[in-house]
């Protein structure tokens, strides 16, 4: 039988290569070549597995990104390093844009998207706080800096992790 990871790890890849509307029961299954009722042992529907998919999301790039950038205590220069080492380490090619292309259609998915950009902008906006910038200045630094790393999730072909991590450094070196 799949574990729960393997449901959300498979759906991910879904998500990632085909879209929400390939997130389906027999399309999991298959690919996991287990039983759809595996799928029920873990999950009370496709709602509860949705919801499952946006925790994880939430949890491993959002919350686990921050947790890493501030392991080490220190100015806004490092621990904005320690963040983007952990973004461009963690970062999952598609799973971004497949996440917002889904919350256009999916209130659900909507509010958490919404709820994860809030809290990365606002975790930006408290490192230059903390670093003593002018609360305006660190407003809008903070909303450039996210916007850059969404932005890049949208240019085709897509910017290589070395790109984006360069694109990255050059403005973090400037502001």
């Amino acid at each position: 039988m799949a574990s729960k990871q393997d449901w959300v790890r498979h759906g991910f890849d879904v998500l990632t290569e085909e879209g929400a509307q390939a997130l389906t029961i027999e399309r999991l299954s298959n690919r996991l070549g287990v039983t759809k009722g595996s799928f029920y042992h873990h999950f009370a529907g496709m709602s509860g597995y949705h919801q499952a998919l946006l925790d994880r999301f939430q949890r491993e790039h959002t919350a686990h990104h921050i947790a890493a950038a501030e392991a080490v205590p220190g100015p806004a220069s490092k621990t904005l390093d320690r963040l983007l080492d952990s973004v461009m380490a963690g970062r999952r090619r598609g799973l971004e844009t497949a996440i917002r292309s889904w919350a256009q259609r999916d209130p659900q998915v909507a509010a958490v998207l919404s709820e994860v950009d809030r809290t990365r902008m606002d975790y930006l906006e408290s490192v230059y706080l903390r670093d003593g910038r002018d609360p305006v200045e660190a407003h809008h630094l903070s909303r450039l800096l996210y916007v850059i790393v969404i932005g890049a999730g949208q240019v085709l072909p897509p910017l290589s992790t070395e790109d984006l991590g360069a694109v990255y450094r050059l403005v973090l070196d400037r502001v």
